[in-house]
C-alpha cells in the first residue's frame, strides 16, 4: 500500500460536442463511436499497466460517467461514484456556441493558447479562479476519504486542467498555457509526480481546430 494518496485524473472520451466543434460545458452529450473507443483503450492501457484503484469517482455528466464506467468495468473493480465537484465548468453564455465564435465574442477577455482559445468570463461562466476555488474543495475531500493508495477521478478539461493548478499550487494562466488536457488522457497528480511529469497516457490528437 502507498504511504500517500496518488490521484489519477483522465478525461473523458471524445463527446458529440467535442466532434461536431461545440461548446460543451455542462451539456449532456453521450460518447461518440470514436469516444468509447478511446475510454476502451484508456482502460486497456491502465489494465497493462498492473495499477488498481481503490476507487473511481466522476463526474455526474454522461461523458464523464461512460468512460469511467468502461474503465471499471474493464478493470473488474466496482462501478464509479458520481462526485458533482468533478462536473465540468460552466460555459454560461458560450454554452452551445460553436468553438470559432470565442475570439469574436470574448474579446479580449480571452486567453490563446496554441492549440486552443480560451473565454475568461463570459456572462454566466465560472471564471478560472473559480474552478480552482472548487478543485480545492474537492482535493480537501478527498484526502479526507483517502490517506493513501491509489484513486481515479474522471472529469473534464477546464476543470481537470484546474484541479491540476490546484494540486500543484501552479499559476492558472501558466497551466492553460502549458498543456491541453485532452479526451482519454491520463494524468498522475502524486507526491512521487512533479509538475513537469504528470502524464500518464497522452493521445495524440485533439477536437480542437488550430
Amino acid at each position: 500500500m502507498n504511504r500517500h494518496l496518488n490521484i489519477y485524473l483522465a478525461r473523458h472520451g471524445q463527446d458529440e460536442d467535442n466532434a461536431n466543434f461545440i461548446l460543451n460545458g455542462r451539456r449532456d452529450t453521450l460518447l461518440t463511436n470514436k469516444g468509447i473507443k478511446q475510454a476502451l483503450e484508456l482502460a486497456q492501457k491502465i489494465k497493462s499497466t498492473g495499477t488498481y484503484f481503490d476507487k473511481v469517482y466522476t463526474s455526474p455528466l454522461q461523458r464523464a460517467y461512460q468512460t469511467a464506467e468502461i474503465i471499471t468495468d474493464t478493470l473488474g473493480i466496482p462501478k464509479p461514484e458520481v462526485l458533482e465537484d468533478l462536473t465540468e465548468r460552466d460555459f454560461g453564455a458560450m454554452t452551445g456556441k460553436p468553438h470559432a465564435q470565442i475570439e469574436k465574442a470574448c474579446s479580449p477577455d480571452i486567453l490563446k493558447t496554441k492549440t486552443v482559445t480560451y473565454f475568461l468570463s463570459p456572462g454566466g461562466a465560472e471564471t478560472f479562479p473559480q474552478l480552482i476555488g472548487r478543485a480545492k474543495k474537492l482535493l480537501r475531500l478527498l484526502h479526507k476519504l483517502h490517506s493513501n493508495g491509489n484513486i481515479l477521478l474522471v472529469s473534464h478539461g477546464d476543470f481537470g486542467s484546474m484541479l491540476y493548478c490546484a494540486y500543484y499550487k501552479s499559476d492558472w494562466k501558466d497551466v492553460l498555457k502549458m498543456f491541453h488536457f485532452d479526451n482519454s488522457d491520463l494524468l498522475l497528480m502524486s507526491p512521487d509526480s512533479s509538475d513537469k511529469d504528470v502524464y500518464v497516457f497522452r493521445t495524440k490528437q485533439h477536437n480542437y481546430k488550430i
